[in-house]
């Protein structure tokens, strides 16, 4: 079925921190598979039901690849990586050439590694707020903090000079940006910053990675390395917000352990609302319907993860499948950080403006939304 005149799951909105957008529920009452038009135009299919989309992140048919999305679409409307031809990378790779890769991260982002740097996480979010608490007067954390925060670690755990973390903080903005020019700029500078991490005598993961995947060239390297970056900051960013208002919100002390906190989190406000997008490369029958080759699909992640029909099981905020997201237990371990140092070190910490006046805003498209501004008195 197809939604109703008025019922757009990508146009833009500010709402309330807490208002749900409207198109989920929308999406889940016309039925598992729900055909809509897509931001760069032609037909794409939604799946709303929690059991069919598991399949489809598993299904060896409906890969990621751009190479499979319509031949009419413009990438950068489209919001898609090059090809896996053109820049193979974890998200853009499918079947063994993505095996490969996974293998190549996967020892480097396990729960066990990842917890040994707990200590220099929850430091570095214990000197920024600290900082900020000495300023005195209301801090808005969206301004700064929740970017800064996620990027001063990745670039810690890879190897990138923390001198250049600003450098990170800009080149992460100008993606947003209004033109090509400047993602370009964007894309050299996280060239610039993998390539410090790389250099002789560094000692992170980017040095790791590089000695576990002999076969890519440098400048493949680096765009592994960019992914790591970008997605770190663009993700955990908007979940920091959430995740901050919450817990300085009525009741939000009492919520729990920090595991708990971030748990709940991501439940209800997913890093992203949708999966990115993904491409039957073949004839392919879900839910009844028959989709061509090259049809897109989505899978709705933040209607699934809060639909209250759901039976209780684990949630999908970093996807499921080969494509499970590689970063989960780092940005886990940021939110539980956060969640710690506001607790121990900042139990005054208060939401300077009442809890039901802040608001969120969705740029549109496949991507998230994010808290329009945070103060926090300290």
């Amino acid at each position: 079925m197809t939604p109703p005149t008025g019922i757009d799951p990508f146009a833009p909105a500010v709402r309330g921190l807490d208002e749900p957008h409207p198109a989920h529920a929308a999406l889940r009452a016309l039925g598992p598979l729900v055909r809509v038009r897509a931001p760069a135009g032609g037909p794409a299919w939604i799946v709303t039901d929690d059991t069919l989309a598991r399949e489809v992140l598993v299904d060896p048919r409906i890969v990621k690849d751009p190479a499979y999305a319509p031949g009419h679409w413009d990438p950068r409307t489209a919001g898609l990586e090059p090809t896996a031809a053109a820049q193979p990378s974890l998200t853009t790779t499918d079947g063994p050439a993505h095996e490969r890769l996974r293998r190549a991260h996967a020892p480097l982002f396990t729960a066990r590694r990842i917890g040994s740097y707990a200590g220099r996480v929850t430091g570095h979010a214990r000197r920024m707020l600290t900082g900020l608490a000495a300023e005195g007067g209301p801090v808005d954390l969206m301004a700064d903090f929740t970017t800064r925060f996620p990027l001063t670690v990745v670039c810690d755990l890879l190897g990138v000079p923390l001198d250049r973390v600003d450098q990170a903080v800009t080149a992460c903005r100008l993606m947003h940006g209004d033109g090509p020019e400047d993602v370009g700029r964007a894309m050299a500078a996280f060239a610039d910053l993998a390539a410090a991490a790389l250099e002789p005598g560094r000692d992170g993961l980017a040095v790791e990675l590089r000695a576990r995947v002999p076969d890519l060239t440098e400048s493949q390297v680096h765009y592994l390395l960019f992914t790591l970056i970008y997605a770190g900051q663009l993700t955990t960013d908007p979940s920091l917000g959430f995740l901050i208002a919450g817990l300085l919100g009525p009741g939000g002390r009492s919520a729990g352990d920090a595991d708990e906190v971030v748990r709940e989190t991501l439940r209800r406000h997913s890093p992203a609302p949708f999966s990115l997008w993904r491409f039957t490369a073949s004839e392919v029958e879900l839910a009844g319907v028959r989709l061509p080759a090259r049809s897109p699909v989505l899978v709705d992640i933040q209607g699934i993860n809060t639909d209250p029909d759901r039976a209780i099981g684990p949630d999908l905020a970093f996807g499921a499948g080969p494509h499970y997201c590689t970063g989960a237990q780092l940005a886990r371990l940021e939110l539980a950080a956060v969640v710690e140092v506001l607790r121990a070190d900042l139990p005054g910490a208060r939401l300077a403006v009442p809890f039901a006046d802040l608001r969120r805003h969705g740029v549109g498209g496949i991507q998230g939304s994010r808290p329009v501004s945070l103060p926090v008195l300290f």
